[in-house]
């Protein structure tokens, strides 16, 4: 894949050029993928060209649990690996240059709030920190990394700490980014109760069996509660993925322009559309060298402005841990 071609897919501005980019990306991973290759010819029989997004085959995320999901040979800069439970096994994402996941992640990040480095970055992601091999926490990371402010930096279980640093915050008018993941989100508002008005309070998911199942609206109503805000921002990502997609807080996800879901039916899953409800297919083009078109286990609905919500996951499939957030 030529440079250009990986520059194209952060350009994409138009339905033209996602259509045109993606079978570049369709074609390159068909003739560098052998998994991908043979999974496409179980699944039709007769290679097409210039398919639709709802014609390209989908690879099952459960792929990643047990292959190398590589579009040519490389040596990989960095993997992640799925949070799981004990009693699962654990998904794994070989990345070949992690300076796409970051042109990724940055460029999604400033099309939607503006300059990373504008704000002060607090991460909230207990478990996550105590592991490396997060995509999650590479990214905030990333940014706390590019944040002018001193205050930027990881938190595990320094409730009081996090309080004072955010009230503090608040006092300086300062825009704070505050992510973190579900349930530590919930175990702060516990115990203190703020009023953030310069703050943007992002959960990420994850409850991972700490807390009783509740529905996304339970929780964000405690969420704005505790901290006195209109809104709780929402970030959908996962392992196997290079791009994230945001909610602003009325529960649907918008993409990046590189980034599309569709849904399939859960009786026939070659049967993809571009709206309603049903199982969530992924295409990231950002994952070049790895597999842009997957089908998770998220059951959603997608609408006609090609927004999304998330609502649970498919019967009997692994419990991932920064899945377990109901809607």
């Amino acid at each position: 894949m030529q440079a250009e071609t990986v520059n194209e897919i952060f350009n994409i501005n138009n339905p033209a050029t996602f259509d045109a980019t993606l079978n570049k990306v369709f074609s390159f991973q068909l003739n560098n993928n052998l998994l991908y290759a043979q999974w496409c010819k179980n699944v039709h029989h007769e290679q097409k060209k210039d398919l639709t997004s709802t014609q390209i085959p989908f690879l099952p995320i459960s792929f990643f649990k047990s292959h190398a999901v590589q579009t040519t040979p490389f040596n990989a800069d960095i993997f992640f690996e799925s949070s799981g439970t004990t009693n699962t096994i654990n998904s794994k994402h070989l990345v070949k240059q992690v300076e796409i996941y970051e042109q990724s992640f940055n460029t999604c990040f400033t099309n939607l709030y503006g300059s990373v480095d504008k704000y002060c970055i607090i991460g909230l992601l207990p478990s996550y920190l105590e592991r490396n091999s997060s995509s999650l926490v590479y990214m905030v990371n990333h940014w706390i990394q590019k944040s002018k402010f001193k205050e930027s930096g990881f938190y595990l279980n320094e409730f009081a700490q996090l309080a004072e640093v955010l009230q503090l915050l608040e006092q300086k008018k300062q825009p704070t980014l505050l992510i973190g993941v579900t349930f530590g989100l919930l175990d702060f508002v516990e115990q203190y109760s703020l009023s953030l008005k310069h703050t943007i309070v992002m959960e990420t998911g994850g409850m991972k069996g700490r807390r009783k199942e509740m529905t996304r609206q339970e929780v964000h109503d405690i969420l704005k509660k505790g901290f006195s805000v209109e809104n709780i921002h929402s970030e959908y990502g996962m392992t196997e993925l290079l791009s994230q997609a945001y909610s602003t807080g009325n529960g649907k996800f918008n993409c990046p322009p590189w980034m599309k879901v569709l849904v399939r039916a859960e009786d026939d899953p070659l049967q993809v559309s571009t709206t309603g409800k049903g199982i969530l297919n992924i295409i990231d083009l950002a994952n070049v060298y790895s597999c842009s078109f997957i089908a998770t286990d998220d059951v959603g609905i997608v609408y006609e402005d090609g927004s999304f919500e998330v609502q649970g996951r498919v019967d009997n499939c692994d419990i991932r841990g920064c899945s377990l957030l109901a809607v």
